[in-house]
């Protein structure tokens, strides 16, 4: 499922590049401050930068989509709606670090360092995916394995909030970590969302570069 090859405004991916970039640093910066909690606590201040990078990228994508006639690879609501999604991966990241702090965290457990295992890889499969739209690589194999680090994400998250109601665990303990599990999923489900988006994106430009007409 290639994009086909074309002139698009360069500084358009370069943004898009740079939110992929972002994504892939933010989720590695999470994993980093889960695994290491709560001896690296202080990345969590990275992740905020993470965070407000994110929401000046996005901005400015939205600016250029807006600002007149830009070649783009989609039109102007398929890049909007990637752009807010890529930006949803670094606000859940950076929501789950910030609370670790709030909940008083005193360790990670094992299946939150699990599901931070799998947004990493999903985060970098988004970052190559992105790429695509400049190179007009096949974007199938990114798109596949995000859809499969998803299904896992659901999978570690359904066991990981099974696993608080089994032993006798301190309710609050269970409170702080659902909430955990479930920030962490979305932040995994968001780049699921980036992966629909251009796999649409991908179609749509197949069937233009066939002579057909978007539906």
């Amino acid at each position: 499922m290639p994009f086909p090859r074309r002139a698009f405004d360069r500084q358009l991916l370069d943004l898009f590049e740079e939110s992929g970039r972002n994504v892939q640093r933010a989720t590695l910066l999470l994993r980093d401050v889960i695994t290491d909690y709560p001896e690296r606590a202080e990345l969590a201040n990275d992740l905020v930068i993470s965070e407000h990078e994110g929401d000046r990228i996005t901005h400015d994508i939205i600016h250029r989509l807006g600002a007149g006639r830009v070649r783009a690879p989609f039109g102007f609501a398929d890049g909007y709606a990637l752009a807010t999604a890529l930006d949803d991966v670094v606000d859940y990241a950076e929501q789950t670090a910030d609370t670790l702090g709030v909940y008083q965290v005193e360790a990670p457990m094992e299946q939150a360092v699990l599901m931070c295992d799998v947004l990493v890889g999903a985060g970098e499969q988004v970052a190559l995916a992105l790429r695509s739209l400049r190179s007009g690589a096949d974007v199938g194999p990114a798109l596949v394995e995000i859809h499969r680090l998803e299904n896992e994400g659901d999978r570690l998250s359904r066991d990981a909030v099974g696993s608080l109601f089994r032993g006798g665990i301190d309710p609050m303990v269970v409170i702080r970590w659902k909430d955990l599990f479930g920030s962490l999923e979305h932040s995994i489900d968001a780049c699921e969302h980036v992966a629909h988006l251009l796999e649409g994106i991908a179609i749509k430009r197949g069937r233009r570069r066939d002579g057909g007409r978007d539906q």
